[in-house]
């Protein structure tokens, strides 16, 4: 097949021939652009980094996989025009046909054939990921820590302390119950702040098999209905995709709080959010104490068209009290975080001016693992 592409290597025995088939024995994806950015090679890491055959991507230009703003467009005139060797590092290989962030591409000319470019991608978006897992887990075990002390030191004296105001209301002044008032005002305010702190606490979940959609549907109409009435919220579900093994409120307060920062972060006029849903060959994170490595094989994502995460917050974008917003507790995405990691997920942002999206990388219910077993083997 490979030879078929490049005919003109292909003589059994010559060097070419015998370059062709290590490039197709090594696990790094590498395809070649002709000078008309015609895909006319691609080894077999390749074929399954862009999800399509060399076949198929024989019969396509570059301009077919990707929009014409992306970063590699520019790479790959630059190595044109240099005649050297160029690389990029994290970009996003996005379109209808892909998507692929954290990729790593070096480029460089092909001598042999004028005009024609190698291209080298590496994936490095799993091992950001696993770090970001780590980041996450770390967050929520100080955030479970400053909880258990804050409920402990403040919610029982501060309830006091609105008993208190309750009671000299009664025999106050006007002024002085104003005064009351506020009080107790501000005591349901701490207090609200530290039950949502709460929420961070070390709690075991209880996870079943979930139909995926159904919870979507279910958070699409709480936002329609209520704190999202006025923007456009898009569906691009898969229907084919197996059920997610997840604790049902847990994934609807996360997915709630998503769609939430969504609605507030876009113009009331032109806003647009869009739920979707995919099977990809996720990530295989390890699970501490044993050699069971789960797969994350499902992703939900919430996208929104707002103007995109300030660049000096995306570093601590999930730690608490950090927060963009005018008066926010900086609770949000760390309690999001938590809560999808608790859930033996992962949680990842890609952002940029006019597109920011959230992805939820998820396990499979173990009844529907065990079923696509049996359906695969022989």
């Amino acid at each position: 097949m490979i030879r078929q592409v490049l005919p003109y290597v292909s003589e059994p025995g010559s060097a070419a021939a015998a370059t062709i088939d290590l490039v197709s024995a090594i696990p790094i994806p590498v395809i070649v652009l002709d000078r008309d950015n015609r895909c006319c090679f691609a080894n077999p890491a390749a074929e399954q980094f862009l999800q399509q055959s060399s076949a198929t991507l024989k019969q396509m230009l570059l301009s077919d996989l990707l929009p014409l703003d992306s970063r590699l467009f520019s790479l790959v005139d630059q190595v044109r025009h240099q005649e050297a060797p160029i690389s990029d590092h994290n970009l996003t290989l996005e379109s209808p046909r892909l998507h692929r962030g954290g990729v790593a591409v070096h480029g460089a000319p092909l001598p042999e054939m004028p005009g024609a470019i190698v291209l080298t991608l590496l994936d490095s978006s799993k091992a950001q990921q696993l770090e970001r897992q780590l980041d996450f887990r770390g967050a929520a075990r100080g955030a479970s820590a400053m909880a258990a002390m804050l409920a402990h030191e403040v919610k029982n004296p501060l309830s006091g302390i609105r008993g208190a105001a309750q009671l000299l209301e009664q025999t106050a002044n006007e002024d002085d119950r104003e005064l009351c008032t506020l009080i107790q005002d501000e005591a349901d305010r701490i207090r609200t702040l530290v039950e949502r702190m709460e929420m961070f606490s070390e709690r075991p979940v209880e996870r079943a098999s979930i139909n995926i959609h159904e919870v979507l549907d279910h958070v699409r109409r709480i936002a329609t209905t209520g704190f999202a009435s006025h923007i456009r919220i898009l569906e691009d579900y898969d229907p084919s995709l197996p059920p997610v093994l997840a604790n049902r409120d847990l994934l609807v307060q996360a997915l709630l709080n998503l769609v939430k920062n969504a609605a507030e972060a876009v113009d009331p006029r032109s806003g647009e959010i869009q739920l979707a849903t995919a099977y990809h060959h996720g990530v295989r994170i390890a699970v501490g104490g044993s050699r069971e490595r789960v797969h994350l094989p499902l992703q939900v994502s919430v996208r929104d068209n707002g103007p995109g995460i300030p660049e000096e917050v995306e570093t601590t974008l999930w730690e608490p009290f950090i927060s963009t917003k005018p008066g926010g507790q900086g609770l949000g995405l760390a309690l999001v975080a938590k809560l999808v990691a608790d859930q033996g997920g992962l949680i990842e942002c890609d952002s940029r001016p006019g597109r920011t999206v959230f992805r939820l990388s998820l396990p499979m219910a173990p009844d529907t693992i065990s079923g696509l077993t049996q359906t695969r083997d022989p």
